[in-house]
């Protein structure tokens, strides 16, 4: 959101304020918990013991309103709301109504976007902390947060009470409670609050589902996730997610940013649509990478050179489903090397894994009848998986660029939904469970191991078949 000082000490703060755990159903041991940490656990297992008894309503298969346009505004134009706001610009009958970033040539550079797309110019909020609420309190249909991760449950919680859904970048939450908090207030207020997932709508993800759901893999028993991403250099930058991002690697030991690998197999298990996250494990190794970064390319007298981070270079869980289904998952973004996100999924009949995309089926026969023991054409299946969308928009898509096109597929789906009184894809449900095993991992860590039980933030809902809404199946 913030390239300032301002947003520094916020985040140092913030990060002081939010790195505890703890919740429903965690193993907790006194002698390993700090006394802060414990007493958060306490209050977030009291907070989702009373959030049963509020008697609110599922959100789950709860539609959109339809409209014929979308009235929309953004908090954050850095550079990742920047890149959202070209899409969403893209994207016919949306129209963008409000700016908020701490920097005012921040808005006034997304404001100018805005008019040269053709648009009236938004109004700008830029003073100070807590000016989003003036913009929360608009007449507007959704409200898009792209900002530092402490400021994203505030923000999102302020337009679901002020009758906007939200719209949040990854991760959506960063402690049980915060997980907790949306979900109530998008109950409480019939408002969505939905995780900007942007790696569900890639192409080879929505080719995967197709597949999942057509039975290609047969049933499904296991799956990868992850984000190993080399972020040394943008962690440790004076500018952008520099100012922010690095700190929770100070205060924190566990897995930080798990949205991006989890969000897909997390549908291609139909999460809260048939299966739920039941409990997890997780360790992580030593840290080693990003200290060494720091001292080999700051000098005598840089203040990260006093910096001792604690977050462990890979961290490495274990899901386990309901239904019985393990999950893979895990996170390095301070070691070299190539980018990631494992995105596999096996079961009776095959398995698919990525990076680089490839199929193995049973049952597949070499020329002379032996079977055939190596791995198999992904793009084989291209011509008639290819998802919909993907036919639709892709060129588009490709052409505005946004991480291979997802980005735009993501916000075109997101307001198709909205102006077609659509059921979202991604619901309050998803972003809770993928935001939760952070506080998880690092509990878990912090316990050598111990396994932590997954809130049920569905209430119960999450095995009912009807809960599905097709995800980005239809066009």
């Amino acid at each position: 959101m913030a390239n300032d000082q301002r947003s520094q000490e916020f985040s140092r703060r913030g990060f002081l304020k939010s790195t505890a755990i703890g919740g429903a159903g965690l193993v907790l041991a006194a002698d390993i918990l700090s006394p802060d940490l414990r007493a958060d656990a306490a209050e977030s297992a009291k907070s989702s013991t009373e959030a049963k008894k509020t008697g609110h309503a599922t959100m789950m298969g709860v539609p959109f309103d339809a409209r014929e346009r979308v009235r929309l505004g953004i908090i954050g134009v850095g550079g990742r709301g920047t890149n959202l706001l070209e899409n969403l610009l893209a994207v016919d009958n949306v129209d963008v109504k409000a700016i908020c970033d701490l920097v005012p040539e921040k808005v006034a550079a997304a404001q100018k976007a805005v008019t040269d797309a053709g648009q009236a110019k938004p109004l700008g909020f830029s003073s100070g902390e807590l000016d989003f609420k003036h913009l929360t309190e608009l007449e507007l249909d959704i409200v898009y947060i792209a900002t530092p991760w402490d400021w994203h449950v505030p923000m999102a919680l302020s337009a679901m009470k002020n009758g906007k859904h939200a719209a949040v970048e990854v991760p959506a939450c960063v402690t049980l409670q915060e997980c907790w908090d949306i979900v109530d207030t998008s109950e409480a207020t019939r408002k969505h609050c939905v995780i900007l997932e942007n790696c569900c709508y890639g192409d080879t993800e929505m080719m995967v589902l197709g597949m999942v759901r057509d039975g290609v893999f047969g049933e499904i028993t296991h799956g990868e996730a992850a984000y190993l991403h080399d972020l040394r250099g943008i962690l440790t930058e004076n500018q952008s997610e520099g100012l922010w991002r690095r700190f929770p690697h100070m205060k924190r030991n566990g897995n930080l940013y798990p949205t991006h690998g989890l969000g897909p197999v997390a549908h291609y298990m139909d999460i809260h649509r048939g299966d739920r996250f039941d409990y997890m494990v997780s360790v992580s190794s030593a840290e080693a990478s990003l200290s060494a970064y720091v001292k080999a390319n700051f000098p005598d007298g840089d203040p990260k050179r006093t910096e001792k981070y604690i977050c462990g270079d890979m961290n490495t869980s274990i899901i386990k489903t309901e239904k019985g289904r393990t999950i893979l998952l895990q996170h390095d973004i301070v070691n070299p090397r190539p980018y990631s996100r494992l995105n596999s999924i096996s079961g009776s009949k095959g398995i698919f894994a990525d990076y680089p995309a490839r199929i193995f089926l049973d049952g597949v026969k070499n020329a002379d009848g032996s079977p055939h023991e190596e791995w198999q054409n992904f793009e084989a299946f291209r011509d008639k998986y290819q998802h919909p969308l993907w036919k639709k928009t892709g060129e588009l898509a490709r052409k505005l660029g946004g991480h291979g096109g997802m980005d735009y597929v993501m916000n075109y789906r997101l307001m198709d939904c909205l102006k077609r009184g659509l059921v979202p894809d991604i619901n309050v449900y998803d972003a809770a469970a993928w935001s939760a095993p952070t506080p998880l991992s690092e509990a878990s860590v912090a316990q050598n191991g111990a396994p932590q039980k997954f809130p049920d933030f569905t209430r119960g809902k999450w095995d009912a078949r009807s809960n599905s809404t097709g995800f980005a199946v239809n066009s």
